[in-house]
């Protein structure tokens, strides 16, 4: 779980971004395509195609930190606008690491138990 204080913005780019780029080539994307400063304390979240794996950057004060996370089952609930960014609290963003619609908060996907 990412430690988010809760005076921090959280941002998701909408769309689909290509997961192969690392902590420079999203600052970039930050930069150049969501016209934000990447360093300002913000989180910043892609998504990639499939919808499992998202990446987060974020810069604490301290340095730059770049976590990525992988659904082993369902997808990551995404804003259908295509282009910019949708803001959410740190308790969407929760929501969305657990694969939970933070839209309309649900389990997309409960582990059976082993029996």
């Amino acid at each position: 779980m990412i430690p988010i204080p809760s005076g921090v913005r959280v941002w998701i780019a909408s769309g689909h971004t290509d997961m192969r780029k690392g902590m420079p080539g999203l600052v970039l994307l930050v930069q150049e395509a969501l016209g934000r400063d990447p360093f300002a304390g913000d989180v910043y979240v892609f998504r990639g195609r499939g919808g499992s794996l998202i990446k987060a950057v974020w810069h604490d004060g301290i340095g730059l930190s770049l976590y990525a996370k992988r659904l082993d089952r369902g997808r990551f609930i995404w804003p259908q606008t295509v282009g910019g960014v949708v803001a959410l609290t740190a308790g969407q963003m929760s929501y969305l690491l657990e694969g939970i619609d933070w839209r309309n908060p649900q389990l997309t996907w409960r582990p059976q138990a082993a029996g």
